[in-house]
């Protein structure tokens, strides 16, 4: 699977993704430690779009589009 570069892209992306099938689309965030990177996954079992954040700007970027989502689910 390869991550997209661009978080701009990938962000759309994910929220096209959702909106097209919002109770089969999940969102998947691993830490890994030793590498100091956050690997950001939405899917929804026919296409897969990855992000890898590596800086704290990310991380906040990350946390807007969770947040995003949360708020259309409620809906």
């Amino acid at each position: 699977m390869p991550y997209l570069k661009s978080w701009e892209e990938f962000a759309k992306a994910a929220e096209i993704l959702f909106q097209e099938e919002p109770l089969r689309c999940r969102l998947v965030m691993k830490y890994r430690h030793n590498d100091g990177k956050l690997v950001v996954k939405v899917t929804d079992d026919q296409m897969c779009l990855m992000y890898l954040a590596d800086e704290a700007q990310d991380v906040k970027k990350v946390e807007k589009l969770n947040s995003m989502l949360i708020r259309q689910m409620a809906k």
